[in-house]
């Protein structure tokens, strides 16, 4: 559910003048940049490593990472190059996310999701935090709930992504 959203929301945003910013990781994270790079949208990743190949994470991704920069956009990190990814890599990171972005976007998170940090420092940041409603029987859901019960604006199509940036 959260990949076909995630895709269709930002097919959605074609010829708009958007940059998709996310974490380069598994899942929703690198369903973003690749419905970017489909929709012709500019991206920037920001991995929780430094940006040397041998450490870039996750190592999966590093093709993605790679169709990112031949597509004009960015691979950021405040980590040194040679820098792994740890536990405390990933929610430095988040910061830098909401830091750059205009709105962010939760289209999947647990109750206890690290996705859930980028929201809390968007909020700080005084950036408008949208949510994906999902299934009330789906545990990847709960956290976009959560949002949306404490004020988070719900998306449920394009357009409203597109009022929300305008």
């Amino acid at each position: 559910y959260g990949e076909r959203a995630c895709r269709e929301l930002i097919r959605g945003l074609a010829g708009q003048p958007v940059t998709i910013v996310s974490g380069l990781a598994l899942g929703i994270d690198a369903v973003a940049h690749e419905a970017a790079l489909e929709t012709g949208l500019h991206t920037d990743a920001i991995p929780g490593s430094g940006l040397d190949r041998d450490v870039l994470h996750p190592r999966s991704n590093i093709g993605l990472a790679y169709r990112i920069l031949d597509a004009n956009g960015a691979l950021v990190s405040e980590l040194e190059p040679s820098t792994r990814a740890s536990k405390w890599s990933f929610p430095q990171r988040n910061r830098i996310m909401a830091g750059m972005s205009h709105a962010v976007l939760i289209v999947e998170a647990g109750d206890r999701s690290g996705t859930l940090i980028t929201a809390r420092l968007g909020l700080e940041y005084g950036r408008e935090v949208c949510a994906v409603p999902g299934s009330i029987f789906s545990e990847t859901s709960a956290g976009a709930h959560a949002l949306i019960r404490d004020g988070a604006r719900p998306i449920m199509a394009s357009t409203d992504l597109c009022e929300v940036l305008s």
